[in-house]
């Protein structure tokens, strides 16, 4: 393969935007010979900026391992499976190469119609990959597949050329699956005669009933046809002047084997015909008075394909096609086993090797022509691993059906996204190209639909969807600055969610979720390129709507992909609950939402699906052919979490494989004046902040650890370190620098700010106590998932029930409800509680989990001591415990005693709760041991 193509060899005639246009509207531009940036340039708007990945190198930890399982699958999968269908589609060999499966070939769900998307995931991951590790590897693997995604653009450009293989004799012309291919012969093939004989050498190569080898006819109604397997799977021919119902047909009786060649023969005269295979007759009807000439003309005269839409073209290789104006005999047949014989109508041997033509060597001159089902793509910019009419069709739609259109744009948004990363990971001008190609025939495309038609598209479930299209369309216009890029992205605006949601009008119950979670990280950046409010502002308050009435305590969200309701948690709780895409893309969209504004709410929730749901996803076993990667995570009692879904290569494993190699990406952000370093997560990680000359080195093992140590490296540089406050820590944070304590106070939930000149070998120590808490879904208390610290912890246990558990019994005075669960030693975040293990959700096991515990405090204990009162419960479900620990933390055993005493004359007075049984409550309480 040739070197790749430099931006400065492809584009040194061109002018590129090296600037979005800020927030106000303006485009701020540069002109240059040729662009020679490496990564996006940050809008204008942006309060804050992310480092590149290959400025942040990740160490040793919880996510270094699980990017360690799937950086070794991105180095050993094999591309050219990935490639298979986008080159059989351009009519290209795939090289012997099988499609992956699942939703990335012709036999998975909805016959492969989002076939081409999971190209693209890997394309990203694989520069991600390169990006993070630096392995040449992963740049080889990508200009492989750069290479040859533009060689299937340049054929897909071209009238379709043969594609030459060994035949039965010399060559043949091979079609293979998923090209949609065909021979058009010329009129007046059969010449009109009363009796004929028809000859073909086939190599089948795929089962698929009712694939013809030769159809001649009209329509539906008048027609000829033979095929290599019918309904029944065996050899049909037949003849008809009147639809199916009227058919004059032939039948075999075993059928024909795949990958090796095979002879049809078809003779009719004096009222009969026979169908012969491999020289022998296996069919013979005696009442056939259809022949060619009782058809008339014809309108179409093909090989490999129907007049069917819903039946397959010919998949396999043609060695040669005849036709003879009489009915050879059975001797005749059988010598045309071992020698070419030419047919005096027409007679093609596919000897050609290049080339759309096919030359008649019967001596009437009927040229026929290699075609495309679906002619050719409308833009030279097209590319995708299917025809074109998935995008046409999308046009006429009414109703969403994804197994005739499912999701073109949304296939189209991978491949885009895919060959962005790529040319940034590796400079190679060829994919900026191809991306640039395929805005610039989606804008040929959508620019001429009525507004009206584009609101009802994007409207549509699946059909419709069209994934983080917008924000990789704004993202390739920062790189190339054309208004038309630009242009297209608006042309994707789904008026009624934007104007919806901009008023903060909840209208999420019923939609597909990760359809709409997308969409809205576009918006924002479309916000950064336009300065129109309504973008930043809908996007706002459609994370609200999220986060968190629709979350679910790992931070995923969605029950069998849609939203239901506000604030129905329980309610909602399914073994298809949690789409892994779901928290991919919300943490995107939390991201962005941050560098516009520096709320700690969104690290919080990035924090929170990062760790729990984002790693829990990904099993922890190394696979060569699979990503392991969750599709839904089940929060059922007993669920067992599936790696492989549907045959993998679904939606969820490729963002899975994206996720996991950009664990980094968000750890630390800089002001845009570089005034200040946001460290968002605890992370060992080594950042090279090269514009201040310094290295910053986070060495922890969190979350095993809790609290981290920073240490800056370098020159001499003033700024502010900005270290968040995670809302779990709500005592015991602290934060020294060279072991002296920084004065002031951090909040929960917030950032906690060090400002200093800082110098070489400077020190920074966080302290993040962990403590047990409980998160209660919203529309049921009782039903609450564990969390220590960051980390959820899962009951592991097979019972598909709901488990009950008490966790007031042994309660430190702090609030703190670990000491109720028993530490398991050397395997830290792992504890046991009446005989049930609890586990890190993050560990990707195969075990049955129970991520939703039902909480149970029958008897009132302190301490370990059991007063024997029953816990009695208010009518909205609060119980005196409830409201004993909700004044934690306590100075003292005595503050607590004085809590208890005074929620007691409270019940007793309120008739809640007998003066005996209160007594008895305050004393077990006076006579307990604390945890402090």
């Amino acid at each position: 393969m040739a070197p790749p193509l430099t931006r400065r060899t492809l584009l040194q005639s061109a002018i590129l935007a090296a600037a979005v246009p800020g927030v106000g509207g303006a485009a701020a531009s540069t002109a240059s010979a040729a662009y020679t940036a490496t990564a996006l340039p940050p809008p204008a708007g942006w309060a804050l900026q992310p480092f590149p990945l290959d400025t942040v190198r990740l160490g040793d930890g919880v996510f270094a391992a699980k990017r360690q399982l799937m950086l070794d699958h991105a180095r050993g999968y094999d591309v050219n499976r990935l490639l298979q269908v986008f080159r059989a589609n351009a009519g290209l060999s795939t090289l012997g190469a099988v499609a992956p499966g699942g939703w990335e070939g012709l036999d998975g769900e909805a016959n492969g119609n989002l076939r081409g998307h999971y190209t693209g995931h890997f394309l990203t991951m694989l520069s991600q990959a390169y990006a993070g590790s630096g392995e040449q590897v992963y740049a080889d693997r990508i200009g492989t597949m750069v290479g040859a995604l533009t060689e299937v653009r340049e054929a897909l450009r071209r009238d379709p050329a043969v594609l030459s293989v060994a035949g039965r004799f010399g060559r043949a012309a091979e079609h293979v699956r998923g090209s949609h291919r065909y021979v058009d012969l010329p009129a007046g093939v059969l010449g009109g005669a009363a009796e004929v004989t028809l000859a073909a050498w086939v190599k089948p190569t795929h089962d698929g009933n009712w694939a013809r080898v030769l159809d001649f006819g009209n329509d539906t109604t008048r027609y000829l046809y033979l095929v290599a397997r019918n309904g029944n799977g065996v050899p049909r021919f037949a003849v008809t002047t009147g639809g199916p119902g009227a058919e004059q047909g032939l039948d075999g009786t075993a059928a024909l084997p795949l990958h090796q060649w095979s002879h049809l023969a078809v003779t009719i005269g004096g009222g009969t015909g026979t169908l012969y295979v491999n020289g022998t007759a296996v069919a013979r009807n005696t009442a056939m008075s259809l022949t060619p000439a009782a058809l008339g003309t014809l309108a179409h005269h093909w090989l490999g394909r129907s007049h069917y839409a819903s039946d397959p073209v010919f998949a396999g290789a043609l060695g040669g096609f005849d036709a003879w104006s009489r009915a050879l005999t059975a001797d005749e047949i059988t010598g045309l086993q071992g020698a070419r014989v030419p047919g005096d109508l027409v007679s093609y041997a596919f000897d050609e090797t290049s080339g759309s033509a096919f030359a008649d060597s019967s001596g009437r001159g009927l040229t026929a022509t290699l075609r495309r089902t679906w002619g050719a793509p409308s833009h030279p910019g097209f590319l995708a691993a299917y025809p074109e009419t998935q995008f046409i069709q999308l046009e006429s739609m009414t109703g969403s059906d994804y197994t005739r259109v499912w999701a073109p744009y949304y296939t189209a948004h991978k491949i885009l996204r895919g060959l962005l990363d790529a040319h940034l990971a590796t400079d190679d001008a060829r994919a900026l190209d191809l991306a640039a190609g395929m805005a610039d025939w989606m804008y040929s495309r959508l620019s001429k639909l009525p507004e009206a038609t584009l609101q009802r598209m994007w409207g549509l479930f699946s059909s419709g969807e069209f994934g983080g299209i917008v924000e990789a369309i704004v993202d390739l216009h920062a790189l190339t600055g054309k208004a038309e890029h630009l242009a297209l992205a608006r042309l994707f605006d789904l008026d009624r969610l934007i104007d919806a949601c901009a008023a903060n009008t909840d209208v999420l119950d019923g939609l597909h979720a990760n359809q709409h979670i997308p969409i809205f990280t576009g918006y924002v950046r479309l916000y950064d390129a336009t300065g129109e409010e309504r973008y930043l502002t809908a996007a706002k308050n459609f994370w609200d709507m999220v986060v968190p009435h629709r979350m679910y305590g790992i931070g995923g969200t969605s029950t069998g992909e849609f939203w239901k309701a506000r604030d129905v948690i329980a309610g909602t709780i399914s073994a298809t609950t949690a789409e892994t895409c779901c928290a991919y893309n919300l943490l995107k969209l939390s991201r962005t939402l941050f560098f516009h504004e520096q709320h700690p709410k969104y690290m919080e929730y990035y924090e929170r699906a990062l760790l729990n749901q984002v790693l829990g996803s990904r099993q922890d076993r190394a696979d060569a052919e699979k990503p392991l990667v969750t599709y839904f995570i089940g929060l059922t009692p007993g669920h067992v979490r599936d790696y492989t879904p549907k045959q993998g290569t679904t939606c969820c494993e490729g963002t899975g494989m994206e996720s996991a190699t950009k664990y980094q990406d968000s750890v630390y952000f800089k002001a845009a004046d570089g005034s200040a370093l946001y460290v968002n997560l605890y992370s060992p990680t080594t950042l090279n902040w090269a514009e201040k000359g310094v290295t910053v080195t986070q060495s922890t093992d969190f979350p095993r650890e809790q609290g981290t140590t920073l240490t800056v490296r370098g020159r001499t540089a003033p700024f502010s370190l900005r270290l968040r406050v995670p809302s779990w820590a709500t005592a015991g944070f602290r934060v020294t620098v060279n072991g002296r304590q920084v004065s002031g106070t951090p909040t929960p939930g917030s950032y906690f700010p060090v400002s200093r000149t800082w110098r070489d070998g400077d020190t920074v120590r966080v302290s993040a106590p962990f403590r047990l808490r409980v998160e209660k879904a919203l529309d049921d208390p009782s039903l609450q998932t564990l969390f220590l610290g960051p980390v959820n912890l899962v009951a592991r246990n097979p019972s598909t029930s709901y488990l009950e558990f008490g966790l007031y019994r042994n309660a430190a005075l702090s609030g703190d409800l670990l000491p109720s669960l028993t530490p398991v030693s050397g395997k830290p975040l792992h504890f046991t509680l009446d005989g049930t293990g609890f586990a890190p959700f993050f560990e990707g096991a195969e075990d049955p989990t129970h991520a939703y515990v039902r909480r149970a405090e029958p008897r009132v204990v302190f301490g370990n001591s059991d007063s024997g009162v029953p816990n009695p419960a208010k009518a909205d479900g609060t119980t005196l415990l409830d409201e004993v620990w909700a004044g934690a933390p306590f100075s003292g055993k005595g503050a607590l005693v004085t809590r208890v005493r005074g929620v007691v004359d409270a019940w007793v007075a309120g008739g809640l709760l007998g003066q005996a049984d209160g007594e008895r409550v305050v004393s077990t309480a006076r006579g307990a041991t604390f945890v402090p």
